[in-house]
């Protein structure tokens, strides 16, 4: 199979319809696209991903009055859908009948969002389904911020790319649920459980990672480089490694003996979360024996950060 990369919504949407299955920009990660409504098309994302069967996608769709055609939306879901989207909020709702149980992985919930992306949203007003849409690259990898890393890990086994740059967040969404008297949160991301508590007034739980993930984002081992990357205290770290080739992670600060790789010279965390995935991509291609990386400042989008990096961490076998 060819790959293109291009920006023809038509196109894009003709190979949808069908059932193939199309690369698509958000502003967090690029994602892999079918129909989320036909069981062909998402068959074929968890093939052309090697995505585990047990992983549950993520519908998009363009409009928040179709939230209630897939879902069984709470006040307080629709509250937050209100404030939040368009935007990096993904959240997770007691499914209808319709969302086929491949697409939530056999679970009686979906996780829905509205991405902040006009070449997508234009897409999804252009088309009479939702889209599920995992981040387009082999599973575990480290997820895909341009059509180009899209390229790198999926060519010949997808026909199209919808090429909308580079992404602006470059962290996946937040993931959040309403429960009894608190939000649950499934996936840190650009939302914050700040921003969720002021728009909700509810107190927000944090979930650890799963074997067997109730939403996506939860596996323990993901977005993981080939090289090694570890994360801690990077002074100790370069004394257990030294004598290696070494790559570092950090906000703003330079090591020396080392190539570093800072993230935000200007010291924001959202510069930061932005550059995460393309700089662990570059790192990947530089044969570097090992990466390590600071702890991130643990507030706001730092949660998400610290969250990516600790789970692309080196897993002894």
């Amino acid at each position: 199979m060819t790959t293109e990369i291009g920006t023809d919504l038509q196109k894009a949407a003709l190979l949808l319809n069908n059932h193939e299955l199309v690369a698509i920009p958000t502003e967090t990660v690029y994602g892999l696209a079918g129909n989320a409504l036909s069981e062909k098309a998402v068959a074929k994302i968890y093939a052309a991903k090697n995505r585990p069967s047990f992983n549950p996608l993520i519908l998009h769709i363009a409009h928040l009055d179709q939230i209630e055609e897939y879902a069984v939306a709470d006040k307080i879901s629709l509250q937050l859908a209100h404030a939040l989207m368009p935007g990096p909020l993904t959240l997770l709702l007691p499914k209808k009948a319709r969302v086929p149980d491949i697409t939530t992985a056999g679970s009686s919930k979906v996780a829905i969002r509205i991405p902040q992306q006009s070449l997508t949203l234009a897409l999804l007003s252009a088309i009479d389904f939702p889209l599920a849409a995992p981040s387009a690259n082999p599973s575990g990898y480290i997820s895909p911020t341009s059509a180009q890393h899209v390229m790198d890990g999926l060519q010949g086994m997808i026909p199209y790319i919808l090429d909308g740059g580079h992404t602006t967040v470059g962290l996946e969404s937040t993931i959040c649920e309403v429960a009894d008297d608190h939000l649950i949160l499934h996936r840190a991301g650009a939302i914050t459980a700040a921003q969720l508590t002021d728009v909700s007034g509810l107190t927000v739980v944090h979930t650890n990672a799963h074997a067997l993930p109730s939403t996506p984002g939860q596996l323990k081992s993901h977005y993981a480089p080939n090289t090694p990357l570890f994360m801690g205290q990077i002074q100790s770290l370069l004394n257990e490694h030294e004598g290696k080739k070494i790559a570092v992670i950090s906000l703003a600060t330079k090591y020396e003996g080392v190539d570093n790789f800072i993230l935000a010279p200007d010291q924001q965390l959202s510069t930061a979360a932005s550059q995460l995935f393309a700089t662990m991509r570059a790192i990947d291609k530089g044969q570097y024996d090992v990466i390590l990386s600071e702890i991130f400042p643990n507030e706001g989008v730092g949660i998400a950060i610290n969250d990516r990096i600790s789970r692309a961490q080196f897993m002894f076998k």
